[in-house]
Order: C-alpha cells, then structure tokens, then sequence
C-alpha cells in the first residue's frame, strides 16, 4: 500500500527537504528520531488517522533527546505527545507546552510523498 499524503507542508520556498523514512515503516501512535541535516534531532510521528507530524526530539525540561519516545494522544482535538521524562505535554502541530506556556519544542513542515516522508528545515 502507498501513502498518498502531503500533511502539513507549510515550509517556506526556501525550505530544504530531507528524506527520513519510508511510511510504512512508521508505527501509529509512535515516534521515531531523525538526524536532519539543519534540524538536528527530529522527532517525528504517525498518528492514528494517518497524518505525520515533525517536532524537536529534545526535551526542553530535562534536555534529553527522549520526544520521540513519548506517548502520542491528544486534550480535545489537538494531537499531543508527553514527554517521557516529566510528562510535559506538548502541541504535535504547533509544538506549545501545554502545561508550561513558557516552553515549546521546535516544529517543522512534514510531507509523505511516493511512500516516504520528508521534513523540511529552512535553508541556508
């Protein structure tokens, strides 16, 4: 079976894309980290109605590289991933703590195309 996505591709022109994976070897409700040249670690997740959502791996309050690990849900109809460390929820589409407005998690573009996903980081 081939994705046929293009989720959240808001990059700016002047986006650079880079291949991480194939699709299919992505789990729902699961995250895998990404080394993106640009970006660093990337934490990048398929949730349950197909979408892919593309955040910073690092986790702001323990500084540890562990989002990829955290549990994917959701507060309403906002995607959200927990860190693993202290629980901290944070926003997959918008990358905003929930819990702490001070803190956020970098997010960036995410594509599925011909069955692989892409992120984007800014180039230059």
């Amino acid at each position: 079976m081939t994705a046929q996505l293009e989720a959240h591709d808001t990059a700016a022109p002047a986006a650079q894309w880079h291949a991480v994976c194939p699709y299919a070897q992505l789990l729902r409700e699961r995250g895998v980290a990404a080394l993106v040249p640009g970006a660093g670690q990337v934490a990048v997740f398929r949730l349950a109605d197909g979408s892919v959502h593309a955040v910073g791996n690092r986790d702001p309050f323990s500084g540890a590289n562990v989002i990829s690990r955290g549990i994917v849900g959701s507060r309403g109809a906002v995607p959200t991933v927990a860190s693993p460390m202290y629980k901290q929820v944070f926003d997959l589409t918008t990358g905003r703590c929930l819990d702490d407005a001070g803190a956020a998690l970098p997010t960036y573009p995410s594509r599925v195309h011909a069955g692989v996903v892409f992120v984007a980081v800014p180039a230059g």
